[in-house]
């Protein structure tokens, strides 16, 4: 895989790598970083299972464990920088990657949790999308008391539904079937709390990610929920690739992530990680083309 992901890499702007070694301190090529002895890695706030403040500034999730693998195999220290999403994927991109934050947010080596897409990455001429590490989808959980969580979703009409407010899930759950859910919908700060909400016995079902509902699953490890197996009828998404992002003029630093994360893959630590917080690892779909 490496090698064809490489000709990718060096091949969406040429003139990008005359500059891996010029770059303003800050983000840091692969030579920069390794001679600072530190990468600084940027990971979104509140992302659980991915990466959350689990109290007294610590950081946790899938990606603070990945980010600290990468480190490691990097022969550096790490720094994790979590920051809270913007507007859309461009501005957190500016903010995290190649520019930094209005308000003194110190630019990172490197972004974790960034959707893996050829047309996105075409738009994106500051950054360079390398790595993509996971398969994402959108799935339902329901109660131990739900006949049948493959049912089609307005079968739930009359009963409490949950999903993330102003997400995929909400919309869907809102406008989806002529809008006859919209009257039972609870709304939540995250999918991952919207899942627990299932467990917990406030709502009949919630859709959320996968990997928000598995994670919610093994937090409620007591718990007879129910995991939907067949696709959401007239979801709008079906699935897409998790990545990461540097600065354009780090490539040498995407190569070498690139190679980690292979590695990591293939020889079963990265499922390894995910199972660590309850969630099955499934390899990006570009990995299996390329």
């Amino acid at each position: 895989m490496a090698g064809t992901r490489r000709g990718f890499l060096a091949g969406v702007a040429g003139a990008g790598a005359a500059l891996a070694l010029g770059g303003p301190l800050g983000a840091a090529p692969l030579a920069k970083v390794r001679e600072l002895g530190l990468l600084r890695v940027g990971l979104y706030a509140d992302n659980r299972p991915w990466s959350w403040d689990k109290g007294g500034g610590v950081p946790a999730g899938i990606d603070v464990d990945l980010a600290m693998a990468i480190a490691d195999q990097l022969g550096v220290k790490h720094e994790i920088a979590l920051f809270t999403a913007d507007e859309d994927l461009s501005d957190d991109l500016r903010n995290v990657v190649w520019r930094g934050g209005l308000l003194g947010f110190r630019r990172c080596d490197l972004m974790l949790h960034v959707p893996f897409d050829m047309q996105l990455s075409s738009r994106e001429d500051q950054v360079v999308f390398v790595a993509p590490y996971y398969r994402e989808e959108f799935t339902a959980v329901c109660s131990a008391q739900t006949r049948d969580c493959n049912m089609p979703p307005q079968r739930f009409v009359g009963s409490k539904v949950g999903a993330e407010l102003d997400s995929i899930p909400d919309f869907y759950l809102m406008g989806s079937f002529g809008g006859v859910l919209r009257g039972d919908v609870e709304h939540y700060p995250t999918g991952h709390a919207a899942a627990l909400a299932v467990h917990d016995g406030e709502i009949e079902m919630a859709v959320a990610t996968r990997a928000q509902i598995e994670a919610a699953t093994a937090d409620r490890s007591g718990s007879a929920a129910k995991h939907r197996t067949s696709p959401l009828p007239l979801m709008p998404s079906s699935g897409w690739d998790i990545g990461m992002a540097v600065r354009e003029d780090s490539r040498t630093l995407g190569f070498a992530v690139e190679d980690i994360v292979t590695n990591m893959a293939g020889d079963g630590r990265m499922a390894a990680l995910f199972a660590r917080h309850g969630v099955t690892w499934q390899a990006a779909a570009a990995t299996k083309v390329l």
